[in-house]
């Protein structure tokens, strides 16, 4: 088990007050805080180290080039691909989907195929799958959600047929904390000769993730949800898909030559190896040097551990938010079905009046839809609040959590 209270000396916004309460981080579904190792790494890149990679011979960019380049490799490691070749960095997961969605799509979907996602997808997850199918024609689907959030399987498969190119799903619901059985769903959209693309934003901080076992074609997931910077985010494709693909953005980095014909009066243009195909122009180099410190920490601390101490916080909140009589929890009654992630109301109160309440007593939860609408509407919900948590909460400040529930209930 890791030790949050020795953990939470890492994280110095944690000792801030908010309206002379002491804060109370409940939103890491969102973004997590950051610890001083990644705070510190950051301003040592740009003390010692900045320069432009892969540009110049001089010592500064050879060092940065070195941490950009570990940093892919660390990150290749901590997801167990097969090396950083597997590893393209991106802004976020929204950029890593829309990605896939131009670089693989555009040239390898055709009008009569189908593209399957479910329900409770993030609309990161939606959106450009909607956009890509009014330019091509192809059909997006969607798998149904149960009453409690969870997937439903059944239905799922009987989606899955020859013209399925494709499978987007999430491994856990950004709304709901729903972990979906990946392995289950690879394997049926891989007996139908689909690919499949996992959003990943909530489970690779949270979860042991390794893309091998797991038999994923692609992973998306961003750095600012697991003590990282953002602007910085992964894209996980399988080598030999990744060297088919054509490339997302043009520019400089992802070219290795650009020749001019005098003739034709035409460049010739060869592309740059992977993953630096992908990662047109300057890069986030800082973001990538955060991002490297966040996994060290990570794989320091166990994600067996994080896992472990997440489903303690989430059961031990459930149980207590039960005493409350006007508080509703939505999504599976099982904490062990759920990864960290609460989605709740209070009768009598919008979302936001709930979390505006909170924030009175310096307690931070997010609210509305979470940028997943469609679940929100199978789910028959106005909206909701959602509490979250990570390495650094307690039971110390769940208690407070549902105490100061209570008090709202009241209202």
């Amino acid at each position: 088990m890791l030790d949050p209270y020795k953990i939470r000396e890492d994280f110095p916004i944690l000792k801030r007050r908010i309206n002379d309460n002491p804060l109370i981080y409940f939103d890491n579904a969102a973004t997590s805080q950051k610890p001083k190792q990644v705070i510190e790494a950051i301003k040592g890149f740009y003390e010692n180290h900045n320069a432009n990679v892969h540009r110049a011979v001089h010592t500064l960019s050879q060092e940065a080039s070195e941490l950009y380049e570990n940093a892919h490799e660390e990150v290749a490691k901590f997801i167990n691909a097969k090396g950083m070749e597997e590893t393209v960095f991106v802004r976020g997961t929204t950029e890593a989907i829309n990605l896939v969605a131009y670089a693989w799509g555009l040239h390898n979907l055709r009008k009569d195929d189908e593209v399957l996602i479910t329900l409770m997808e993030h609309h990161s997850n939606i959106v450009p799958w909607e956009s890509l199918s009014k330019m091509i024609g192809f059909q997006v689907k969607y798998a149904e959600v149960n009453n409690d959030g969870t997937l439903s399987y059944e239905a799922f498969e009987k989606m899955v047929s020859s013209k399925t190119k494709l499978v987007c799903f999430s491994h856990v619901s950004n709304v709901t904390g729903v972990v979906n059985d990946v392995k289950r769903i690879v394997k049926v959209a891989h007996e139908h000769g689909a690919l499949t693309l996992v959003d990943g934003a909530q489970s690779v901080p949270h979860l042991p993730v390794n893309v091998k076992d797991l038999g994923v074609d692609f992973l998306a997931f961003s750095g600012h949800k697991m003590l990282a910077p953002t602007g910085i985010g992964v894209l996980y494709g399988r080598r030999e898909i990744l060297e088919k693909m054509e490339p997302f953005h043009g520019g400089g980095e992802m070219i290795r030559e650009v020749s001019f014909d005098p003739v034709a009066r035409r460049c010739s243009i060869s592309w740059n190896s992977l993953p630096w195909k992908f990662e047109a122009g300057t890069p986030n180099v800082c973001g990538g040097v955060g991002l490297m410190e966040a996994v060290k920490y990570l794989k320091k601390t166990g994600m067996e551990n994080v896992e472990t101490h997440e489903e303690m916080l989430t059961v031990y909140t459930m149980r207590h938010m039960q005493e409350c009589k006007n508080v509703e929890i939505y999504g599976p009654k099982s904490a062990s079905a759920k990864c960290g992630i609460i989605p709740f109301s209070v009768a009598g109160l919008s979302s936001h009046d709930v979390a505006l309440a909170l924030d009175n007593y310096g307690i931070m939860i997010r609210s509305g839809f979470h940028c997943a609408q469609p679940l929100h509407q199978m789910l028959k919900l106005q909206s909701s609040a959602r509490a979250s948590f990570y390495i650094y909460n307690t039971r110390e400040e769940i208690d407070r959590f549902i105490e100061v529930l209570k008090e709202i209930e009241q209202f």
